[in-house]
């Protein structure tokens, strides 16, 4: 484990060296040459945001607007923003007791708070070279959607020991420092930080549609440990990391550690990007009854112009000697969640490959229609508990109504292939189709 991440370090290093020479190269043709920021590719509103995966952007001011609460405490003039959202979903479903494997609208029938959030942030400046500058982020969050981000060690028992359906998560703490004669700008964060990989958010306000896919559903969530984010040139940015595995507080007695390494490029017109490398490496040992999954992944943004986008994602995971279903939940069984208590061992590796295509169509900057195609394949059974491939298929409507309220309906069908399958519903169905909707308010 210590020599794969020895590698990364030497690997990113030496990519490190490289460009930051290419830049001084450039700096001293032209000293301001390097463009801090391409313009924005995408409409925010209505898309969750208006660039590519890949962030933080160094090189961007990313203070946060004042929202009605910062303005309501007369604090409009403050670096530290506060502000928040509560996001109710219902749906009606072919399933009678859960909708797992589908994740953020788990109970069929019914209305739930899936997440009532609130955040303490203070952005550091990185369009400036002048300065080092600083900044934090506490997100925290109470709802259903608890169950998706919880990390063993934080609070955990809600969850692990006791399956509660509220439940609630100090999902994002961290502090942040930049440092602009870093290459081209540095942005090194530590603290407990959502996993880099994904086109999807664990956030309402962020994500494309109310549902998530499957893929998203069994991948890292958060990560507790240290990233350093480099701006190389006007197209390249560099991460590297270490944390303690996928959702797992470092004084968990399932912590390991593993190393991360992300790149990501865009194309001149920014009309491309790609944004991938491994997520998290390591020695990828199941430990204590928690996952410590490793991941390789690969994003693709793509605008056909301003009416079109898509964005595609691919990933490959694997651990050792894991359980059947992967963490475990020691609490009771409960009608919208009976998957608790210890899967059967899968001796050696096991493994998981997810794929997600999301394309979108611009209405006004008050609407779009999201479409969205996903397979995953749980060969031996540890992230969802059957051997099985799956593929769901979501059509999506979002509508602002204005800045702070927005509503996203959806139609969604999946299933499940392997013969004798039967995952949804708590084990009784092959497949599952729900008509959802969630209403998003800001504040």
């Amino acid at each position: 484990m210590k020599k794969r991440i020895i590698i990364i370090i030497a690997f990113a290093s030496i990519a490190f060296c490289v460009s930051a020479q290419n830049a001084d190269s450039v700096n001293k043709i032209k000293k301001d040459s390097v463009i801090r920021s391409l313009p924005s590719p995408l409409s925010n509103p209505p898309f969750p945001t208006s660039d590519w995966d890949g962030g933080p952007l160094v090189g961007v001011d990313a203070t946060a607007p004042n929202y009605l609460l910062q303005k309501a405490l007369g604090l409009t003039k403050s670096k530290v923003k506060i502000y928040g959202w509560i996001d109710f979903g219902g749906n009606l479903s072919t399933s009678k007791h859960s909708n797992a494997p589908t994740s953020y609208d788990l109970i069929p029938n019914s209305v739930v708070l899936d997440q009532a959030g609130i955040k303490f942030d203070k952005q550091p400046n990185t369009a400036q070279t002048d300065h080092i500058d600083w900044g934090f982020l506490l997100t925290t969050i109470f709802g259903t959607d608890y169950r998706y981000t919880t990390a063993k060690g934080y609070f955990s028992n809600q969850l692990l020991a006791h399956n509660n359906k509220y439940g609630f998560d100090p999902a994002e703490l961290y502090g942040i420092i930049y440092f602009p004669k870093i290459a081209d700008g540095m942005i090194l964060k530590v603290g407990r930080y959502i996993s880099p990989a994904d086109i999807e958010a664990q956030w309402a306000t962020d994500n494309y549609l109310y549902s998530h896919s499957l893929m998203f559903t069994v991948d890292p969530y958060t990560f507790t440990g240290v990233q350093a984010t480099f701006k190389l040139g006007s197209y390249w940015q560099l991460e590297v990391g270490a944390h303690f595995g996928n959702d797992m507080a470092p004084w968990s007695n399932s912590a390991k550690l593993n190393g991360l390494l992300m790149a990501r490029w865009v194309s001149k017109n920014n009309n491309n990007s790609l944004y991938g490398g491994i997520n998290s490496i390591g020695s990828g040992q199941y430990t204590n009854q928690h996952d410590d999954l490793q991941m390789a992944v690969i994003t693709w943004g793509h605008k056909f112009n301003e009416t079109f986008h898509m964005m595609t994602e691919a990933y490959y995971m694997w651990q050792y000697n894991a359980l059947t279903g992967g963490t475990v939940i020691n609490g009771p069984g409960r009608p919208f969640y009976e998957g608790v208590g210890a899967g059967t061992l899968i001796p050696g590796a096991s493994n998981t490959v997810g794929f997600v295509n999301y394309f979108q169509i611009l209405f006004s900057k008050k609407n779009y229609l999201s479409i969205r195609n996903d397979l995953l394949n749980d060969p031996q059974a540890n992230r969802t508990g059957f051997a099985t491939m799956y593929t769901s298929h979501t059509i999506g409507f979002v509508h602002f109504f204005n800045d702070y309220i927005r509503v996203r309906p959806e139609i969604r069908y999946e299933r499940a292939y392997a013969d004798g399958a039967t995952p949804y519903d708590n084990g009784t169905k092959k497949d599952q189709f729900t008509a959802s909707m969630d209403l998003i308010m800001r504040f």
